[in-house]
């Protein structure tokens, strides 16, 4: 709930003494030019508002966290309990008092009155001058290189060094975002399906058949599903995210149902608007993505109810050699789409969200990564399933860091090496099943190697050895942890068959088995199974098959798929090897339904 900040009363002598008495400010964010792509354009009339929001520290991260880990680890007797309204969620995470009267006597100070507190958020409202003196900033309109689009963004901002604990993030200030469309992790084939191989690939009586291209039936008889039908009624729900102007297409569901998923016939998707995204059937933007992800969790978790999230708005960029320029920049506004998920009713709350985006780590500022990923953790703790597929750049594409030391290094991507995201790598064949060359992993430089995967992943540290010793940060987080088929995916795109191909095929298809297993789990009386990947590291493995053939490349100074130089060094025969066990291409593997389903059903938590 909105609250005016300045209703709390009084504030605390200790706070407004501590502020008139520190003179000094700490540079909070700076850029050391004008970013590529962008120049000055003139200089704003000191009363010309701007709007900002300030992330505050939350109260206690470390807690929450310990919470969310026990009521995610199936031998704890915790293992369930998630939070069930986002109040309940938040208490742990609201800012103390300390904290937001620090916040508000500095706001304060400025004269700054339009002011109002969003739970561990602070929405302001101020003049260009105000915001100058505030944060000791310099406000300019620069505009664009590419359509003239004007911004009001500063090169740098201080906070007060009293306030500066107290404070996470503030948004827009340096964040010059994007203005163009770049492809998302999605790749198609311009020529048409043949008849006879696609007509085998639908009945799928023989694996063999989907070797040439991917259908519903397919990754059924593939991954096991066999004839489970899920109950609508059971509660069972899931979600997939569109960016970037992206809207799954009704047309084309219904001929894919017809065509290719006969007994999801008659099923529709409902759609959820965030941060004036649209839902418009005529646009003339790409629409594959979403299509993708729509008709395959149709296609493979038929009947359950499904829903797109529409986001508009887009996220800010550090250029490197993937996206150099500011106006090609394809970052995703997940901070919008998950701070409104997270507002909703727990009744109209999806168990399972995919999400096919994602870019190099390096390019997100680490302060927005990090509130992103604490968002995706209180989603976990609510018994949300957050999947997001692992990129499509193999080992690493334009493989040097950004920080301007020029060091060869092999980029993880984000959002998939947030620890509170299950990861999706890409297969593809069928006998045996095999590590795409695209499917992307690796070790995060952002976050450290939680516990639960341990064990896993030292294993494969010491097979790899002193390989590639330096490129990559060993003691990060790894990813993938999963993986699912990514390769020619039977998808209708504006009323035409193409086959489409990317990891961001895998991570739809390991969504909907997701949500396959929580109607299990919530028929028998059961909690949904939440926040995955204890669960997966644990039992869950043993419901996994274990991929040991193929491998991923990169860092071949080219760009993915294209081939054009992209300026990066090059890394000669760069692979991560799918092998025994966990690996940086699949995880631990792809599902078996038919086993996953009867670990999930062992826990012995019921619903009370």
């Amino acid at each position: 709930m909105w609250t005016s900040l300045f209703s709390r009363g009084a504030l605390s002598l200790a706070v407004l003494s501590l502020l008139s008495t520190s003179a000094s400010a700490e540079v909070f964010e700076k850029l050391s030019a004008v970013p590529k792509g962008w120049r000055y354009s003139s200089t704003p009339k000191g009363d010309t508002p701007v709007d900002l929001k300030i992330a505050l520290a939350q109260h206690d991260v470390a807690s929450f966290e310990k919470a969310l880990l026990e009521m995610s680890d199936p031998d704890h007797p915790s293992y369930g309990n998630h939070f069930t309204t986002h109040d309940e969620m938040k208490r742990m995470l609201l800012p103390t008092d300390t904290t937001v009267d620090a916040v508000q006597a500095w706001l304060k100070s400025a004269g700054i009155t339009d002011v109002k507190q969003d739970a561990d958020w602070i929405n302001i409202r101020a003049t260009v001058d105000q915001a100058n003196a505030l944060l000791h900033a310099n406000f300019k309109y620069y505009v664009s290189d590419v359509k003239n689009v004007r911004r009001l963004r500063t090169l740098q901002y201080s906070i007060p060094d009293s306030v500066a604990s107290h404070v996470n993030t503030i948004q827009p200030t340096t964040r010059f975002g994007k203005i163009t469309q770049n492809g998302a992790i999605l790749h198609s084939k311009p020529s048409q399906i043949d008849e006879t191989t696609l007509s085998a690939a639908i009945l799928a009586k023989n694996s063999s058949h989907c070797d040439s291209v991917i259908t519903p039936t397919c990754l059924k008889e593939l991954y096991n599903v066999g004839d489970y039908q899920p109950d609508p009624h059971s509660g069972s729900k899931v979600a997939f995210a569109s960016y970037l102007e992206e809207y799954a297409r009704y047309n084309d569901l219904e001929k894919f149902e017809q065509n290719i998923a006969p007994w999801a016939k008659g099923l529709n998707f409902s759609v959820t608007q965030f941060n004036g995204g649209l839902n418009d059937q005529n646009s003339n933007s790409d629409s594959g993505e979403a299509n993708l992800d729509l008709q395959y969790i149709v296609g493979l978790s038929a009947n359950l109810p499904v829903t797109e999230f529409s986001t508009g708005g887009r996220g800010p960029l550090i250029p490197d050699l993937t996206q150099p320029d500011p106006n090609k920049n394809s970052n995703e506004p997940y901070l919008e789409f998950f701070q409104n998920v997270l507002k909703l009713d727990q009744k109209d709350l999806p168990q399972v969200i995919s999400t096919s985006y994602g870019e190099n780590e390096q390019e997100i500022p680490e302060k927005y990564a990090r509130t992103v990923c604490n968002l995706i953790a209180q989603l976990g703790s609510r018994g949300v399933s957050v999947l997001f597929s692992s990129g499509d750049s193999g080992i690493g594409a334009g493989c040097l860091t950004n920080d301007g030391t020029n060091t060869t290094h092999f980029p993880p991507q984000f959002p998939a090496s947030c620890p509170w995201v299950t990861s999706v790598g890409a297969t593809y064949k069928t006998n045996p099943e095999r590590a795409v060359y695209f499917s992307s992993g690796g070790f995060s430089d952002y976050w450290g190697r939680p516990d639960w995967q341990n064990e896993a992943v030292s294993s494969y540290l010491e097979t790899l050895g002193d390989r590639y010793e330096g490129l990559y940060n060993e003691t990060g987080r790894a990813f993938p942890d999963v993986s699912a088929q990514g390769v020619d995916f039977a998808v209708y795109d504006k009323g035409a068959l193409g086959q489409f191909s990317g990891t961001s095929a895998s991570a739809p298809a390991f969504s909907a088995i997701v949500a396959l297993l929580n109607d299990a789990r919530l028929r028998a009386g059961k909690p949904t199974l939440g926040f995955l990947n204890p669960w997966l590291y644990k039992g869950g493995r043993h419901g996994l098959n274990d991929i040991v053939h193929g491998g991923s490349t990169g860092c071949d100074g080219k760009s993915r798929f294209g081939g054009k130089a992209d300026g990066g060094p090059v890394v000669p025969y760069a692979s991560w090897n799918a092998t025994k066990g966990w690996d940086p291409v699949t995880g631990l593997g792809t599902p078996d339904f038919g086993k996953l389903v009867k670990l999930a059903l062992l826990s012995k938590k019921f619903l009370v």
